[in-house]
């Protein structure tokens, strides 16, 4: 009882951020005196930090969770990109950086760029690497749940058939955990993006790759062997283009960013970014506009049929691709709803992801915290909201 009172008070921590030991109590369900015992115990441990405020103009103890206590990592791979973050046990990133990465890289080579990152943050943020508890990791590419290998078609050909968090485990000696990216974007815009207060979640990941994170009833959903959501290789045309999966005409050859970028360099170049792509659309380019246009058209019958299946309350849309907006978002929400069972169509929610290109690296975080120590950190999911309904929400 005592280790559970204990791990229900660090997720709340976890969560809020800063408390005072009053909400913790109302929050937590506990009793005053047991919240104020287990404080006091934590605090002695250097778990936890407590200082003095003031609260509904009253004298109060502010209780947050020490960086002391340890530190949590997140390197969320693209596929020409690393970013890599340290944050505090209660998901405030504390330091960030990003370098580029050659897209057929090797495992090792990529663990390597992450250790040399993070060996580098932990010396200006002046912590010890002791104090890593849990490194969570994001790849675009599915990871089978029974034997923890990367899996294909990958963004990361390099990675295919190695189990990853091992890997990471043995070269970085840290507990590693790895997911796709677009499951890390679910769960991260699920606690604290635009997700909440919704009960299934469908979150849209278009970047040079295309992926879903599935949340059902709060809870990541996987399929039997952990690559559910892989909407990017659906068939829109059996006789397209030929994919990296293997297959013709997915999803993913027709709306993946490389894609968009490649229908228009013929008369713009090779440089072009989606960024350019989607200033020139709203300047009045016509090109750019029916490029993003159309995109909108193919993802919608995507998500409806999605929709048809899954039925889901709220579509989240994410990654590069999400920049575009209206442009888009407008041509989309016409599929769904020409194309998509009425009364699934109409009861969805179709919003634009809150927590932008720093999703996938938040929900890598997430995850660090699910492989840390448990004597640290405690198991489990609240609903990322502090008593007085202000959702706690991650900050640079």
């Amino acid at each position: 009882m005592k280790e559970a009172n204990h791990a229900r008070l660090i997720e709340a921590l976890q969560f809020a951020g800063t408390m005072t030991q009053a909400d913790l109590s109302r929050f937590t369900g506990l009793a005053p005196s047991t919240v104020s015992n287990i404080v006091r115990e934590l605090s002695a441990s250097g778990l936890l930090r407590v200082s003095p405020t003031v609260s509904r103009g009253r004298t109060a103890q502010a209780v947050r969770l020490s960086r002391g206590a340890g530190v949590l990592v997140a390197a969320d791979f693209g596929h020409r990109h690393l970013t890599v973050a340290v944050a505090d046990l209660a998901y405030e990133v504390l330091a960030e950086h990003r370098m580029e990465l050659d897209w057929d890289h090797r495992v090792d080579d990529g663990l390597d760029a992450v250790q040399r990152i993070l060996s580098r943050l932990l010396t200006e943020l002046e912590i010890d690497r002791e104090l890593v508890v849990g490194l969570g990791i994001g790849l675009p590419a599915p990871i089978d749940s029974r034997t923890g290998q990367v899996g294909a078609p990958s963004q990361l050909p390099g990675w295919v058939g190695v189990d990853a968090a091992a890997a990471a485990t043995e070269q970085l000696g840290v507990p590693a955990r790895v997911d796709n990216d677009a499951n890390l974007g679910a769960l991260a815009e699920d606690r604290w993006g635009a997700g909440r207060g919704a009960e299934n979640v469908a979150y849209v990941k278009l970047s040079d790759g295309v992926g879903a994170g599935l949340v059902i009833r709060g809870e990541l959903y996987q399929g039997s062997i952990g690559t559910a959501g892989e909407i990017g290789h659906v068939t829109m045309n059996e006789y397209g283009a030929l994919c990296r999966c293997g297959n013709r005409g997915c999803l993913e050859m027709l709306v993946g960013t490389s894609a968009l970028l490649a229908q228009l360099a013929p008369n713009y170049g090779t440089d072009l970014t989606i960024a350019d792509v989607v200033r020139m659309a709203r300047d009045g380019n016509v090109a750019c506009h029916r490029i993003l246009e159309d995109a909108g058209h193919h993802i919608g019958v995507a998500v409806a049929n999605l929709c048809n299946v899954f039925n889901p309350d709220r579509v989240i849309i994410g990654g590069e691709l999400a920049q575009a907006d209206d442009l888009v978002l407008g041509s989309l929400r016409r599929t769904l709803n020409r194309q998509g069972i009425p009364s699934a169509a109409q009861a969805v929610d179709l919003v634009l992801a809150e927590l932008g290109a720093r999703s996938h690296l938040l929900g890598a975080l997430v995850i660090a915290s699910a492989g840390a120590s448990p004597s640290v950190l405690a198991a489990g999911k609240l609903a990322g909201r502090s008593p007085d309904g202000v959702v706690g929400v991650p900050t640079p």
